[in-house]
């Protein structure tokens, strides 16, 4: 397979403490600079000692974004199984399909935020079962999405005669993206998802190149086309004009890491950082190793600035 064109979109993190109206604006400011989606990761609050920081829930933004915008897909990078029973999410995730338009994208990851699982009462369970319940959850999402009345019977969930009306828009169904690292989370990729992300905002090409030869391996295993999954990739990202607006820019950034030089100079590698130039020579360097869908995660409140430079300098020279 050749080299993939590549699309761009961008990653907010609601709990950061974002506003509805600064999601709005970014959105918005998307659409009229040609980026092609928007993803918003799915947590509760960011820490237990800030409780004046706000947070968004996921799928109810998403809900209300796909109002507020006419061309961008809306996806969760990635939606916790664990947050909602899954026919629940099955149903809500084809009403904001039905209300988009068809713009959704539906990720959704095995759960890792152990704080916010004891905050809500919701049980915790060891790595291997977490993953256990994501099969089950699209195992059971699917069929919500594709069949009348939807049974199933699995270790972890199970529904009986489920109705999901209205169906999605999109068929057989909104694209499924897992999120992934691990060998046994990429055999779930191999089996289910139409596309994968590594869920690591530092990956160089190198490391992301290797992680996809474990992909390969594992659609190998079944039989299933490797070229059939989307390889997508939220990259950390810190862009400027010049080079003095970018030292500077990295600079604030990283004043609220608490890391060793060493540290953080490791994670500026793996990040994509820069003049237009050296991004865009960046994001060639990705394409070249299968990305064909670029997800940026700006510095927080630095979303219009960035976002602004990528699309007038960047974006015209991607594909």
């Amino acid at each position: 397979m050749g080299t993939p064109t590549m699309d761009a979109g961008i990653q907010i993190e609601p709990q950061f403490g974002f506003s509805f109206e600064a999601i709005r604006a970014i959105a918005q400011e998307m659409e009229r600079l040609g980026f092609s989606h928007l993803w918003t990761s799915d947590h509760f609050f960011l820490r237990p000692d800030e409780p004046e920081t706000a947070c968004l829930e996921a799928w109810t933004l998403l809900a209300a974004l796909s109002q507020a915008t006419a061309r961008l897909r809306l996806g969760t990078l990635v939606s916790c199984q664990s947050y909602r029973p899954p026919a629940l999410l099955a149903k809500m995730a084809a009403a904001v399909d039905v209300i988009s338009g068809g713009r959704l994208e539906f990720g959704v990851g095995a759960g890792w935020k152990e704080v916010e699982y004891q905050a809500y009462g919701i049980p915790f369970p060891s790595a291997g079962e977490r993953v256990g319940q994501l099969v089950d959850t699209l195992e059971i999402v699917r069929a919500m999405w594709t069949t009348e009345r939807a049974t199933y019977r699995g270790r972890h969930y199970s529904i009986a005669d489920a109705l999901c009306a209205p169906k999605p828009v999109q068929r057989p169904h909104p694209p499924i993206l897992v999120g992934a690292m691990r060998p046994r989370m990429l055999r779930v990729v191999a089996r289910y998802a139409d596309a994968v992300n590594f869920q690591d905002f530092f990956l160089a090409p190198d490391q992301y190149a290797a992680l996809m030869d474990r992909l390969r391996e594992a659609c190998g295993e079944i039989g299933r086309s490797y070229d059939a999954i989307r390889k997508t990739h939220c990259t950390y990202t810190i862009l400027g004009r010049t080079r003095a607006e970018v030292d500077a820019a990295i600079d604030a950034a990283t004043r609220r890491w608490t890391l060793t030089p060493e540290q953080r100079e490791a994670r500026l590698r793996g990040a994509t950082v820069g003049t237009p130039d050296e991004v865009l020579a960046r994001l060639h360097a990705y394409r070249e190793v299968g990305v064909s869908r670029v997800i940026f995660l700006f510095p927080y409140q630095k979303e219009l600035e960035m976002l602004r430079v990528m699309g007038e300098e960047v974006l015209p020279r991607l594909s």
